[in-house]
C-alpha cells in the first residue's frame, strides 16, 4: 500500500511545482501587459508607451490627459469601448502614435471612445496623431509637426491600429508658426491600420488632414471645424467613403474637401489619387464658397457626392489638376441643390479659366451621398453626436 502512495506524492508535488511556475508566468505577463506606467493614475495621463508595453485603459474611469502621450515603436495603447479622455493642458495635451506604435481605440454604437476638452471649446487641445511607415511623396526623411515624429517610408500595408467608433471634440489648434494640430492628423498611415465611424467635432483647425499614405477610411463625420472638414495632400492614395460634413452656422471655415498632391511639386511622386465616394457636404452662403477644392496636381475620382448650400461646388486648379478632369468622368452621380451657382470650374496654374468638356461630371439628382441625402446618415446617429 505504502507503493502506491509514492505516485500520488509525486504527482501532487508536480501539480503544486506546475502551479508555481505558471503563478510566476503569470506575474511575469502582468508586469508585460497589464494597467502599467501612464494608465496608473487617470487624473495625470501623459508619458509614454515604450516597447514591449501594452497598456490598457479602464472604461470605468475618466483619463484626464495632462500632457502629451507617445506611443513609441513596439507599443501598444488600448482604449476600450466607453472610455473617456478629457485634455486640460491645451497645445500641449495630445495622442502621438508614433512609427511602429499602435492604438487600439475600438467602441461600439453605445459606447463610444471619446477625447474632448476640460475648456470645451475649439481648440483647446492638441488633438490625435498617427504616424505610419507608408509612402509619401515628400522625400524619404519627413517629420511631423506634433511632436518632430518621423513618418513615410514604403510599407504600404503597415499597420498603426484600429480605430472605431471614436469621438474626437473640440480639439486643433495652432501652437506655433506655420504648425498646428487638426482635430485627427494622418502622417504615411498605412493601409492595415483601421480607421471607420470617426467623429471630428468643433475643432479650431482641419477635421481631418492625411499626409500621404494609403489609409482607407469610411464612416466619417467632420462637423463645425473651422478649417477643412476633410483634406489631403503629399501622395494620399487611399479611400475615404460615407463622409458627412457640415459648416459652423455662421459660415466660419474652409472647404468641405480639399485635397493637394504637392504644394511645391504639383507632379511629385507618389501622386495624391484617393477614391472618395458617398459623401454630403453641407455648407453655408457666407466664407468660402468651394464645396471642394483640389489642385496642385491632385488626382481623384469622385462618386456619389451631395453638394448643398456652398457658392461653388467643385474648384479644380492646376493644369495636371484640370488635365485628369476635364472631360473624362472622374466626377459621377453628382446632386447640387439651388443654392450652388456655378457645380464645376476650371483653372489653369496660372489662374485662368478653362473651358468645361461636357463629360467632365455627371448629375444625379436623387444621389444619396452619404446615405441619407442631407439628412444625418443612420450609420452616424447617437455616438457621433448626432441626432
Amino acid at each position: 500500500m505504502k507503493k502506491n502512495y509514492i505516485p500520488l506524492i509525486i504527482s501532487l508535488m508536480m501539480i503544486s511545482t506546475s502551479i508555481i511556475i505558471h503563478s510566476c508566468n503569470e506575474e511575469e505577463n502582468t508586469a508585460t501587459i497589464a494597467v502599467v506606467g501612464i494608465a496608473q493614475d487617470p487624473g495625470n495621463f501623459k508619458g509614454d508607451v515604450t516597447s514591449g508595453q501594452i497598456v490598457t485603459l479602464d472604461a470605468t474611469k475618466v483619463y484626464v490627459l495632462n500632457g502629451a502621450v507617445s506611443v513609441k515603436d513596439g507599443g501598444k495603447l488600448i482604449i476600450p469601448a466607453g472610455t473617456r479622455i478629457v485634455a486640460t493642458a491645451g497645445s500641449s495635451s495630445y495622442i502621438l502614435v508614433e512609427q511602429g506604435g499602435q492604438i487600439y481605440a475600438n467602441g461600439t454604437t453605445l459606447s463610444p471612445v471619446s477625447f474632448s476638452s476640460s475648456a470645451a471649446t475649439p481648440g483647446s487641445w492638441g488633438g490625435l496623431v498617427i504616424c505610419g511607415k507608408a509612402p509619401v511623396n515628400t522625400g524619404s526623411t519627413n517629420s511631423s509637426e506634433i511632436g518632430n515624429s518621423a513618418y513615410g517610408g514604403t510599407l504600404t500595408a503597415d499597420n498603426s491600429g484600429s480605430l472605431a467608433y471614436v469621438r474626437i471634440e473640440n480639439a486643433g489648434a495652432d501652437f506655433a508658426t506655420g504648425k498646428k494640430f487638426n482635430g485627427f492628423s494622418l502622417f504615411g498611415v498605412g493601409s492595415d491600420t483601421k480607421i471607420e465611424n470617426i467623429a471630428v467635432l468643433n475643432g479650431a483647425e482641419d477635421g481631418i488632414e492625411l499626409y500621404g499614405g494609403t489609409v482607407n477610411l469610411s464612416n466619417i463625420i467632420s462637423i463645425g471645424n473651422e478649417d477643412d472638414a476633410f483634406s489631403w495632400k503629399d501622395g494620399w492614395t487611399g479611400t475615404a467613403s460615407n463622409m458627412y460634413t457640415k459648416r459652423k452656422p455662421d459660415g466660419k471655415g474652409n472647404t468641405g474637401i480639399k485635397g493637394i498632391n504637392n504644394v511645391t511639386n504639383a507632379d511629385a511622386s507618389p501622386r495624391s489619387n484617393p477614391t472618395i465616394k458617398n459623401v454630403t457636404l453641407l455648407g453655408s452662403t457666407t466664407g468660402e464658397s468651394n464645396a471642394i477644392r483640389l489642385y496642385s496636381g491632385t488626382y481623384t475620382t469622385l462618386d456619389n457626392i451631395i453638394i448643398s448650400n456652398w457658392k461653388t461646388g467643385i474648384s479644380i486648379e492646376s493644369d495636371p489638376t484640370v488635365t485628369r478632369f476635364n472631360g473624362k468622368k472622374k466626377i459621377t452621380n453628382s446632386f447640387f441643390d439651388t443654392n450652388v451657382t456655378t457645380e464645376v470650374s476650371l483653372k489653369s496654374t496660372a489662374g485662368t479659366n478653362v473651358a468645361i468638356i461636357d463629360t467632365t461630371f455627371t448629375v444625379k439628382n436623387d444621389a444619396i451621398g452619404a446615405g441619407n441625402g442631407m439628412a444625418s446618415p443612420a450609420w452616424a446617429v447617437g455616438w457621433s453626436g448626432l441626432q
